[in-house]
């Protein structure tokens, strides 16, 4: 029987390529002082994130925005009250407070995957570093544990342009749960070389345009206050 799908295989591969907003997992707002993104956060969209956890192993805890059923705003920064990390904190959130280079803002996003070990060797042989696959695990306020697979979030990945990966297999998608009334609507991917990039994106089943300019990652979010640009 002949396959049919809505979408196209990558030559050779047999991966299917989805468009951009359909395998948006999260999006990554890092804060040196998580007070401060979750405020910046609420006055932009006009909803407050709430609580997620605390991920020991990196020394940061998190607040939530759901942005869609399976898609969600994560706001990361430092958990000061657990120990140091055995290495630096992703993101830059070691900074210093008040630094020009530590102001809260959108640092990357993660992408689902089925077959994270697929796509680490697709990327790997596009000369993009996705690190190992790895799991995770953090407990939520409620006391329930949510638990994932995923590539390494720490990685440069062309300055967060190019996503990590995450798998939730059979744990609930965090964005069914947290705060809602906000929905993405588009997200804009900048890099100096983005042809170089759009390539790499599609070769690991991503169909996306991407812009030349400075690496950036912005998301338009609709939400009460109508729609907004966060960067």
């Amino acid at each position: 029987m002949a396959r049919c799908s809505a979408e196209p295989l990558l030559p050779g591969m047999g991966i299917s390529v989805s468009s951009l907003l359909s395998v948006v997992d999260h999006l990554v707002y890092a804060a040196v002082v998580m007070d401060d993104g979750c405020r910046l956060v609420a006055e932009a969209l006009g909803i407050p994130p709430s609580p997620g956890g605390q991920h020991p192993r990196w020394g940061t805890r998190n607040a939530l925005l759901s942005l869609g059923p399976t898609v969600y705003l994560e706001v990361m920064g430092p958990d000061r009250s657990a120990r140091d990390p055995l290495r630096p904190r992703p993101f830059g959130l070691d900074g210093t407070a008040g630094s020009a280079t530590s102001r809260p803002r959108l640092v990357t996003w993660a992408a689902r995957s089925g077959d994270l070990e697929r796509v680490v060797a697709i990327a790997r042989a596009d000369g993009v570093d996705l690190g190992e696959v790895q799991a995770g695990s953090r407990e939520r306020p409620d006391g329930s544990t949510l638990a994932w697979r995923m590539t390494d979030l720490a990685t440069p990945r062309e300055s967060g342009v190019v996503p990590f990966f995450i798998d939730w297999g059979d744990t609930p998608h965090p964005g069914a749960t947290a705060p809602g009334g906000c929905a993405l609507e588009d997200l804009r991917l900048f890099a100096p070389d983005a042809a170089r990039i759009q390539r790499i994106l599609e070769r690991m089943g991503i169909s996306a345009e991407v812009r030349d300019g400075p690496p950036a990652v912005e998301a338009v979010i609709r939400t009460p206050r109508g729609m907004v640009t966060l960067r």
